[in-house]
């Protein structure tokens, strides 16, 4: 029987997310890798227990996250909670849809009513929960109107399947769109979803950041560590046993010499902090105060650690900014 630490929530910072109650940890644990049923069952258990013990209150899924197929991340993730009933009230739990996840059109990526209810209902059959904490639309779907999405998360709350609804992968015009449907429907639409990192700042460019700060809305930022590149492993080139090594990332080409010596230069920064390279980059992506939260993935237990391990320095001189930016400019 699982116990869970009973010092689990003595360093970990919670931050509320954009101007609603709800508090969510520094780092959250993202399940979009290696809890499908073609990885090892003890090590997702141990893995979750791990983040649990650390503090991580938050977990974030997805209907199609799984290998060999949509939704094995769901169901594993309801196995294991099965031992961890008596804390389902400390938890945060989230599933998304938007992405193909079934055959047909009605589970054909889409923003449509129909597959947005459908594919919840599936979720939390998946997970053995009444309800979760936030339910996202996945990515914007231009071939629906944004009234139907807004709608259907709308219900989802209604019908007490969501409590707070959200949105992933989508723009600041986009956001700006339907925050508007959600304010007359009075939705509890309190955070989004994007891709945010030292390498990969379009969120900036977009300005989607400053909306989302302005308008009480937060980021719960995923790939905080640019497919493993912001870690320790490329510092001296590729590994066979790496995602890029075993050409599972879309990216594998923008790891040439160039890239090597940045990562190299920051990870001397990195050093002088007294932090990894990839706690660095998790603090760097915290320092932007429409973050509510960074979500990491992970392999085995260990990574976990050493990611939350980010919290013991968040504060950066304004000579360390200025020397990271002059790094990722050159």
């Amino acid at each position: 029987m699982y116990n869970a630490d009973a010092k689990r929530y003595e360093k970990m910072p919670y931050r509320r997310c954009g101007k609603s109650g709800l508090k969510l940890p520094a780092v959250s644990l993202g399940l979009w890798q290696n809890f499908g049923n073609n990885g090892v069952y003890s090590n997702m258990e141990k893995m979750i227990h791990t983040a649990f013990d650390l503090g991580i209150t938050h977990f974030d899924l997805a209907n199609n996250y799984g290998n060999p197929y949509n939704g094995s991340a769901e169901e594993n993730f309801g196995r294991i909670l099965r031992d961890m009933r008596n804390y389902r009230d400390e938890m945060i739990i989230s599933t998304k849809a938007g992405y193909e996840m079934w055959s047909g059109p009605y589970g054909d990526r889409n923003g449509s009513r129909k597959y947005l209810t459908a594919s919840l209902d599936q979720s939390l059959k998946r997970m053995g929960l009444e309800y979760v904490d936030i339910y996202y639309h996945h990515i914007y779907d231009p071939n629906t109107p944004l009234e139907e999405t807004a709608l259907a998360l709308d219900n989802a709350v209604k019908q007490g399947k969501a409590l707070y609804v959200g949105i992933s992968n989508y723009g600041r015009e986009q956001t700006s769109e339907i925050l508007k449907i959600f304010k007359e429907l009075r939705t509890p639409f309190i955070v989004n979803q994007p891709s945010y990192s030292m390498l990969n700042r379009w969120i900036e460019d977009d300005k989607l950041d400053k909306y989302c700060l302005e308008n009480g809305i937060g980021l719960a930022v995923f790939s905080p560590l640019y497919q493993g590149f912001l870690t320790n492993k490329y510092l001296c080139g590729v590994p066979k046993d790496s995602r890029v090594g075993r050409g599972e990332t879309w990216i594998d080409d923008q790891l040439d010499d160039k890239m090597i010596g940045k990562l190299n230069k920051l990870n001397e920064i990195a050093k002088r902090r007294g932090q990894t390279l990839s706690q660095m980059a998790l603090a760097w992506v915290l320092n932007n105060k429409a973050v509510a939260t960074v979500l990491i993935g992970a392999s085995r237990p260990e990574q976990i650690a050493e990611n939350v391990g980010c919290i013991e320095n968040l504060v950066f001189e304004s000579e360390e900014i200025e020397e990271i930016e002059k790094v990722l400019r050159d």
